[in-house]
């Protein structure tokens, strides 16, 4: 069971990244850098897919799996905005030094 969790957010974890990764990639990057944004938003889209579909698959109780979601998501946006902040800190802190 508690590897089922812990594939679940692996997975939704790294799709997640590699859609914003991609997004970032290919509207700040040009030339080969918007082709490999692509590219990433393509793979992070086809794993978030796939574990979508997969995790309708499984024989876990829908209950059990919906709290796993919920509550990786909660934490993953919590750290997102946690480490926003440091770096936007950091940046401001760098800009006027």
């Amino acid at each position: 069971m508690e590897i089922m969790e812990f594939l679940t957010v692996l997975l939704m974890v790294f799709a997640l990244v590699m859609i914003l990764a991609g997004i970032f990639t290919a509207y700040f990057g040009s030339g080969k850098s918007r082709t490999i944004g692509v590219i990433l938003l393509v793979v992070g889209l086809v794993v978030g897919i796939l574990w979508a579909y997969l995790a309708g698959m499984t024989s876990m109780v829908e209950v059990e799996l919906g709290a796993v979601i919920w509550n990786a998501f909660l934490y993953i946006l919590a750290g997102l905005i946690g480490v926003l902040a440091a770096v936007g800190i950091f940046l401001l802190a760098i800009m006027k030094a």
